[in-house]
């Protein structure tokens, strides 16, 4: 975390010299306002690559300890644990559907089962129970 601080704040300082030297650069004559802009837009790319990259690894390295012993308890299938994935990502029944390869009704029923079983009356609660009970990975 504070290397995260700093990282970022080595970055804004960079940014508001880059900037001060640009405002001299274009005041003394030297340079034309289209090159700073084209400089800095550059300079802001690179650092949305940076900052992607970064945050898509520390998905990758993220490890969730999933409870496979409440999922048994809770006798969800493994049909309805992956419909229950789904719902977490926040596909709609028919999205899920064509996914899942099967019927928008059989969805509505697994859907069903899965409020049973988490005792949810909606799929917001659903989510949340099943986060609570630490059997879904998020």
């Amino acid at each position: 975390m504070k290397k995260t601080i700093f990282v970022f704040s080595a970055l804004i300082v960079a940014l508001l010299i880059l900037f001060q030297l640009s405002k001299y650069a274009y005041w003394s004559g030297d340079i034309s306002i289209e090159i700073i802009i084209a400089i800095i837009a550059v300079i802001f790319f690179f650092i949305g690559i940076y900052i992607n990259k970064k945050s898509l690894r520390n998905k990758e390295n993220v490890d969730p300890a999933i409870n496979l012993k409440k999922v048994e308890e809770l006798g969800i299938s493994q049909r309805e644990y992956e419909v229950l994935v789904e719902i977490s990502r926040g596909l709609s029944n028919r999205e899920i559907a064509e996914s899942l390869f099967v019927s928008e009704s059989t969805i509505k029923t697994h859907v069903s089962n899965l409020l049973v079983k988490l005792n949810a009356k909606r799929r917001t609660q659903a989510i949340q129970r099943a986060k609570d009970l630490q059997i879904l990975g998020i």
